[in-house]
């Protein structure tokens, strides 16, 4: 038997004030997605901005579906518009913010599972890490310096 221990590394800013300029832009962006979510069922809005190496910023806001599974993530569908718009461009960045209308969340919401998985796909086809910002409505922000941090064991094409 062999006992395997991981770590992740994150850091936790007290809240947005304490960024850069150029990432208060980008979490700015994803709030601003946020509040074009489509969530008539969960009243959960998540929005996501992403920075590409040629300059461009993407956003995307989840986009739910009376038949759960046919909705959209913020995440995925900010990466997959990306992936669609700028097929050569990298991802340098990505912010994320997430809330309940009827509770306000105050700590980081990271990405879903599905959404993870998704990050981890254009990570590993663009062989450099993705950095991410993700909040709740207001309060600390979270920075994960790569998805591998947020899914160790994420699911490749090695394995097929």
């Amino acid at each position: 038997m062999k006992e395997i221990k991981i770590e992740a590394t994150l850091t936790i800013f007290d809240s947005v004030k304490e960024l850069p300029d150029d990432i208060r832009l980008l979490i700015d962006k994803a709030i601003k997605a946020r509040t074009k979510a489509y969530a008539p069922y969960s009243q959960f809005q998540v929005g996501a901005a992403i920075l590409l190496d040629n300059g461009k910023i993407v956003t995307g806001s989840n986009q739910e579906n009376a038949s759960f599974p046919s909705g959209l993530c913020a995440e995925r569908t900010a990466i997959y518009y990306a992936g669609a718009k700028y097929p050569k461009a990298h991802i340098i960045r990505m912010a994320i913010s997430a809330t309940s209308l009827n509770k306000p969340s105050l700590t980081p919401i990271p990405p879903c599972g599905a959404c993870r998985q998704a990050i981890a796909e254009y990570e590993i086809k663009q062989k450099e890490p993705i950095e991410i910002y993700y909040m709740g409505a207001t309060g600390n922000v979270a920075l994960s310096k790569s998805l591998e941090n947020l899914l160790p064991f994420f699911f490749d094409k090695s394995v097929l």
